[in-house]
C-alpha cells in the first residue's frame, strides 16, 4: 500500500523521499491544475512501463509529460513551431496539452509508438514545485484505471490504485471538472485530439484558424 503524505505546496522536507522514489523507479500519485497524475521518471522505460501496467492502459497511447518551465521542453523536443509557440504564449500555464514531434532517444512507450509526445505546463504552484525540486519533466496519466473517473483527491486514488503506488502526494482537492484539451501541433491545421478545459473557440481564436 503506497505511503499517503499530507504536503503543503511550501513544505519542501519530503522533497528527498520523493526524489528517491521516482529515481528508482517508483511511481507516485500527485495533484495537478486539473486532476491526480500518476509521476514517474518519463526517462525511465521500466517505469513508464509500470504506468500501463497498473491502469490497465492499451499500449499504444501515449503518456502526458508535465514540465516546469520551458527550458525543460528541450528534454523532449527539439521541434517547437511558430504555431506551437503562440500556443504556448497563450495558454502555458494551464490546462492545453501540445503533442510534438518526440526526440527520438524517448522511451517508445511515452510516445505510444507515434513518435509524438505531448506536453503540458501546469498552473498549479504545487506540481511546479515537485518537478522543479526533482530537477526533471514528470508523467502525469490520471491517476486511475484506464476508462476509469479522474481522481480529484488523494483519497480517491489511494482506493483505486493504492496497492500499486509507492507514494501519494495529498494536496487537497483538486479542480476536477474538465481535462486538459490536446491539441496536435504538429499537424497542418493543427489538430484537436481532445477537448477539455480549453474552449475550441479560444484556440482558433489566438491560432488564428480553425483546427480540425
Amino acid at each position: 500500500m503506497a505511503k499517503l503524505l499530507h504536503l503543503d505546496a511550501t513544505d519542501c522536507s519530503s522533497l528527498p523521499l520523493i526524489k528517491k522514489t521516482l529515481a528508482r523507479g517508483g511511481l507516485i500519485g500527485f495533484p495537478t491544475d486539473t486532476f491526480y497524475g500518476i509521476g514517474a521518471d518519463p526517462f525511465n522505460p521500466e517505469a513508464v512501463a509500470k504506468i500501463f501496467k497498473i491502469k490497465n492502459r492499451p499500449t499504444g497511447k501515449p503518456i502526458l509529460v508535465l514540465v516546469s518551465s520551458l527550458q525543460q521542453l528541450s528534454l523532449l523536443t527539439q521541434k517547437i513551431s511558430p504555431l506551437a509557440q503562440t500556443a504556448i504564449d497563450a495558454f502555458w500555464p494551464g490546462p492545453l496539452t501540445l503533442l510534438f514531434e518526440a526526440l527520438p532517444d524517448l522511451p517508445q512507450a511515452l510516445t505510444g509508438g507515434t513518435g509524438k509526445i505531448g506536453v503540458r505546463l501546469p498552473s498549479h504552484t504545487f506540481t511546479q514545485k515537485l518537478i522543479d525540486g526533482i530537477g526533471h519533466p514528470l508523467t502525469a496519466s490520471s491517476a486511475n484505471l484506464s476508462g476509469g473517473n479522474n481522481p480529484e483527491t488523494a483519497q480517491e486514488v489511494e482506493q483505486s490504485l493504492g496497492s500499486d503506488l509507492d507514494l501519494i502526494l495529498d494536496g487537497g482537492k483538486t479542480k476536477g471538472q474538465q481535462p486538459s484539451t490536446v491539441l496536435d501541433s504538429t499537424d497542418s491545421p493543427p489538430r484537436i485530439v481532445r477537448e477539455g478545459a480549453v474552449p475550441r473557440a479560444a484556440i482558433e481564436s489566438v491560432l488564428n484558424c480553425v483546427c480540425t
